[in-house]
């Protein structure tokens, strides 16, 4: 008997190596660094990136990937990612209710799914406990719990 509790080993692309829960899902395929998104930005905007993505890891492992206009957090599935604007970081988290957050700065609702929310960071005091609380959050929606 299966374990209800076990799941699929994720399909890696052989083109890009990136990883996904099913063959072939569409996605824009190709390999870009994770410096090209920060060159000719402040360096501040590194810092808050590399501060968002270690408060990612305090609730266990994660992939980072850059892709052609953002970079991805995921565990089994994307669950928070960053686009990296002129002067800061439009840091994105998927949650399974609204939250509010004194960075927040739009929310779309992905229907039954849940809901994205974007955060302004401008610094890396930005990221406090409660958003470190909500990318545990999002986190467990990356290992699809």
């Amino acid at each position: 008997m299966k374990n209800p509790n076990s799941k699929r080993p994720l399909w890696q692309c052989p083109k890009c190596g990136h990883r996904f829960v099913t063959a072939n899902l569409w996605h824009s395929c190709g390999r870009y660094r994770l410096a090209d998104h920060f060159a000719g930005k402040p360096v501040i905007l590194r810092k808050i990136f590399d501060r968002y993505v270690a408060a990612a890891r305090t609730h266990g492992a994660v992939t980072v990937y850059a892709q052609k206009t953002r970079i991805v957090m995921q565990v089994r599935v994307r669950f928070a990612g960053a686009v990296v604007r002129k002067d800061w970081l439009d840091a994105a988290m998927w949650l399974r209710r609204r939250v509010n957050h004194p960075c927040l700065v739009r929310t779309e609702s992905f229907g039954r799914l849940g809901y994205g929310h974007h955060f302004c960071l401008r610094d890396p005091k930005d990221i406090d406990q409660a958003m470190i609380e909500l990318l545990g959050e999002a986190y467990k929606v990356g290992q699809q719990d």
